[in-house]
């Protein structure tokens, strides 16, 4: 519905449409004329709409038409709506809206004020050298984090708008310049085609711009960090930030990002590296250990040292489970276990670790329900998972498969299923990019930053697995 020059009919329009209780209407004098300020009152800068509208309002003389008007206020973020539908939502976005008698547009001003958390560093990616601060719910702080990064006029954000009720803002982050146009292009054509009543959180698109809907394995990247953030854009991807959510997502993704942490850049070479190896055994040893153990006792006992098998010997003696049904029940409890402990209040859930940890396994042991080296082999399966905490879901999914194929096919099964998954993760693309980059395919510049971390000075191009428009990072003068 287009606006009149009527106000009576313009404001009860707009209070049919915003039928609540917290958007104000307030009768103002426009020189000559009547006029009306709309606004949410918990959305908006009261002070602001007092000093910026209402006081230059009250200064005009005669009867000003709408050239005057657009020209009167101090608001340095204005704009028109010539329907109700669009100052309607402007207005529930936090927005002002001045509607004057005689005039058929509304004058739009940009004065929002609401809380928002104060920036601090992320829980999930805390360091010890670096900076320690995270993005926030807000979108406004986290775009100012980001050009606070990286000062530069080819730092580009492009708006989007998602949700049939939420009308949640979305920003593409990249650089101009090193991003590539059609990655850029086909993430907009993603997020357009997504329709969904709300988005709230990131995690709610990311759905959407993954290629492989049935996919276990990730296929967006994410992080909490401006510092990660930047560096990740400056080669190459492009970053989908969501207002609502303190998690930037990236494009494209590779599989050697969650085995690299934050604080590797601000630590030397040599101890990066280090790290990063042992994420990769921690990983192996989580996925493979339950599956090995079980397949060892039931097919394989020749496998096993003399001495550990008379120790797992005497203390299988008596437990009424066959070693599949042990490592399942311990597997089960721990990951119980798991769940209680975050889901439930934090120093409560910190109790249930100690009690069901300690208590819960040394009884069972004692009770004889499952054997002590079934109890080790799970928690220390556990604890390396938690290494690589993003892909956590998906290797405890992987770690459950491989103990079935463990359990009932023996060392033959985990090898073939081991070739398939591989096989799987070779032929693995999103966005035109290699998962297993820069490993499969081989990529010999880019190992300078896979489980090797190589000097700062040896990496002077940008990744060549990722689709990039300028491959040079560091120049030799």
């Amino acid at each position: 519905m287009n606006f009149t020059e009527s106000l009576f009919k313009n404001v009860a329009a707009l209070k049919k449409t915003l039928n609540s209780d917290d958007v104000k209407y307030k009768e103002i004098k426009i020189g000559e004329k009547k006029g009306c300020i709309i606004f949410v009152a918990d959305l908006t800068d009261k002070a602001a709409v007092g000093e910026l509208i209402i006081r230059p309002a009250a200064s005009l003389s005669g009867t000003p038409d709408e050239t005057v008007l657009s020209s009167a206020f101090l608001s340095p973020e204005t704009e028109k709506a010539t329907t109700v539908e669009n100052a309607a939502a402007k207005i529930v976005g936090g927005s002002s809206a001045l509607l004057c008698d005689g005039v058929k547009t509304a004058l739009l001003f940009g004065l929002k004020k609401f809380d928002k958390r104060a920036i601090a560093e992320p829980p999930t990616s805390t360091v010890i050298k670096g900076p320690r601060e995270g993005f926030v719910e807000s979108l406004s702080v986290n775009v100012s984090l980001m050009r606070r990064k990286l000062v530069s006029p080819d730092l580009r954000f492009k708006y989007l708008s998602v949700g049939e009720f939420s009308s949640t803002k979305i920003a593409l982050c990249y650089v101009h310049g090193i991003a590539d146009e059609k990655l850029i292009a086909a993430l907009s054509e993603k997020i357009k085609k997504a329709k969904i009543d709300a988005v709230l959180d990131a995690s709610y698109i990311s759905k959407f711009l993954g290629e492989h809907k049935a996919s276990l394995f990730k296929q967006i990247g994410n992080t909490e960090k401006p510092d990660v953030l930047a560096a990740k854009i400056l080669e190459g991807r492009v970053a989908v930030l969501v207002d609502g959510s303190p998690i930037a997502l990236t494009v494209p993704y590779l599989l050697i990002e969650d085995f690299q942490s934050p604080g590797d850049y601000y630590n030397s070479s040599y101890s990066a590296t280090f790290a990063r190896i042992l994420r990769l055994l921690a990983v192996i040893i989580s996925i493979y250990l339950p599956a090995l153990y079980v397949s060892a006792q039931l097919f394989h006992l020749q496998f096993i040292p003399l001495s550990f098998l008379l120790t797992i010997v005497n203390s299988i003696k008596g437990i009424p489970l066959s070693p599949s049904f042990e490592m399942f029940f311990t597997l089960l409890v721990f990951e119980i276990l798991n769940e209680a402990s975050v889901r439930m209040p934090k120093y409560v859930g910190m109790v249930v670790s100690i009690v069901g940890g300690l208590v819960l396994g040394e009884t069972a042991v004692n009770a004889g329900i499952i054997s002590a080296p079934a109890l080790m082999i799970i928690a220390l399966s556990g604890i390396c998972l938690y290494t690589v905490p993003e892909l956590e879901q998906t290797f405890s999914i992987l770690r459950l498969l491989f103990l079935v194929i463990g359990g009932s096919f023996g060392a033959f099964g985990i090898i073939v299923a081991s070739g398939v998954l591989l096989t799987y993760l070779v032929s693995f693309e999103n966005y035109r990019t290699p998962l297993l980059a820069p490993f499969s395919p081989l990529i010999i510049q880019d190992l300078k930053d896979g489980i090797y971390k190589g000097f700062m000075i040896e990496q002077r191009l940008r990744p060549l697995s990722l689709k990039n428009a300028n491959k040079r990072r560091m120049r030799n003068d």
